[in-house]
């Protein structure tokens, strides 16, 4: 819940108890600098132990309620029909009113069904914006992603509400010189992940919709930020503000031909699923799912998850805890714009996003500034978010050469439930004091660059330099041991 103070700020007060925690461990940053030399300068690869805040993802860290673990203790382990698939779909009924599901063991494998089943070589896939790994699994299939978002979308420092929103003039420019036969399905990512967590409008997706259906186009929705990007409507769409969050989904849903989530962001449990109200689709589908993932009511994960994701997706409706990590995000991001450092604006869903173009202009594209902050950060914080830029771009597949971000973030994800005001304010500081000394952080190069999604393996080292010590140096001049 957003409380506004006796001064006049507005902090975000939990609606929650907190009854169990987990102890954490902050290693002196001379020790960190040695984990972090010892991985490559690669935060993905550094051991859970040797971080202090682990703030790479929102995927599968969440804080579950009380309802959810107490669910998942009748779970039906059943093989074949089991209880908890019958469970799930039911919540998946209520919520998003399909009556076809099938799970999945998260929203990749969601893909890689989608994309064996509706992609041919020679198409295009037409959406807001990519994911990583969406993008990877179109081009293994022969085709290739357009992301249609405004330009306005892609300058960091804006104020336009729905950022994820798809460029209207630019979805008709591309069913016109592809011909609409050549476009697979249209993609609506709910947050998009790569360009700060932004939603898009019930406005647009109605137009989207209206367009691909008068050209027979199937619109599907990745809804991994679902109950986020519900929030934001209600919160900043006119018509919106008195509308629950059910109904807002279920008028979202009503436009979608197909959905399909990782359960382990809104939902927080792990696992995913494909919804629809086309059998046709469903059957095809169907025909797949026991090769890749399982039988159809268990589809690779544990039923306990399936009980967790039940109840999961029917609490998502509820603002608290759908606002949860929106609101974080934005005390976040507000506190960091205070302190001078720039992040993306308007503060979207999934995490606080530092602009690491404004934050290290000093650093080009191919040197990787987004990478170079988060390991910086981590040296004197502790904390880790993930690189979301050039880094976690791969080579074009044709040329092989370097293919160069719109945009470099650093993603500081917030766990629903699981942060404290405290820690926020912790990194805040830590950061500032990095934007004071950003000339000492350098670039990086690889020296062990996987051909596919390099950014979870890839290894890379300081060019010019060892600018970790220095960072590491000044750091201990000004704060000594730290605690």
């Amino acid at each position: 819940m957003l409380i506004t103070l006796a001064n006049g700020r507005k902090i975000p007060v939990e609606m929650h108890r907190i009854k169990i925690v987990q102890k954490m461990n902050l290693l002196p940053s001379k020790e960190r600098l040695e984990s972090l030399s010892a991985v490559g300068y690669n935060t993905f690869l550094l051991p859970a132990r040797e971080v202090f805040l682990d703030w790479l993802t929102d995927s599968g860290t969440n804080a579950m309620s009380d309802n959810q673990l107490a669910a998942m203790m009748v779970a039906d382990d059943a093989y074949a029909g089991s209880e908890s698939f019958y469970r799930l779909a039911k919540s998946v009924k209520n919520v998003f009113g399909f009556d076809q599901t099938l799970p999945v063991h998260q929203g990749r494998a969601a893909e890689h069904l989608l994309v064996k089943v509706f992609v041919k070589p020679g198409q295009v896939v037409v959406g807001n914006y990519h994911f990583p790994s969406t993008r990877v699994h179109v081009e293994l299939a022969g085709s290739h992603i357009l992301d249609l978002v405004p330009d306005d979308s892609l300058i960091p420092q804006g104020s336009a509400p729905f950022k994820g929103n798809i460029d209207i003039q630019k979805l008709k420019n591309a069913i016109e010189q592809h011909g609409a036969d050549k476009v697979a399905f249209v993609r609506m990512e709910a947050t998009t992940n790569l360009i700060g967590g932004q939603p898009f409008s019930m406005q647009n997706l109605r137009e989207v919709k209206k367009i691909a259906a008068a050209h027979k186009i199937p619109l599907f929705i990745d809804g991994s930020l679902i109950g986020e990007n519900a929030y934001f409507i209600k919160q900043r769409e006119a018509g919106y503000a008195d509308k629950s969050l059910r109904e807002i989904l279920k008028e979202m849903m009503s436009y979608a031909d197909l959905y399909y989530m990782s359960a382990r962001k809104s939902a927080s449990a792990r696992g995913g699923l494909i919804a629809t109200n086309n059998p046709e689709w469903f059957s095809h589908l169907m025909n797949w799912l026991p090769v890749y993932e399982g039988f159809s009511t268990y589809g690779g994960m544990s039923t306990k998850e399936m009980e967790a994701i039940a109840v999961g997706l029917e609490e998502m409706t509820d603002p608290e805890v759908a606002g949860s990590s929106p609101e974080y995000i934005r005390y976040f991001a507000e506190r960091l714009q205070e302190l001078g450092v720039p992040v993306v604006t308007p503060p979207g869903g999934l995490a606080c996003h530092l602009d690491a173009k404004a934050f290290l202009p000093h650093i080009p594209s191919l040197q990787y500034p987004a990478e170079c902050l988060n390991a910086a950060m981590y040296l004197v914080s502790g904390a880790r978010g993930v690189e979301r830029g050039t880094m976690s771009e791969d080579r074009d597949p044709k040329t092989h050469k370097e293919v160069t971000a719109r945009m470099e973030l650093v993603r500081i994800a917030i766990p629903r439930r699981a942060v404290t005001i405290g820690q926020i304010e912790y990194v805040a500081d830590r950061v500032a004091w990095l934007h004071k000394h950003k000339d000492l952080i350098g670039g990086l190069t690889f020296t062990e660059e996987p051909p596919v999604m390099r950014f979870f393996f890839g290894k890379l080292k300081p060019v010019g330099g060892d600018w970790g010590t220095k960072v590491v140096e000044a750091f201990q001049k000004d704060f000594g041991k730290e605690l």
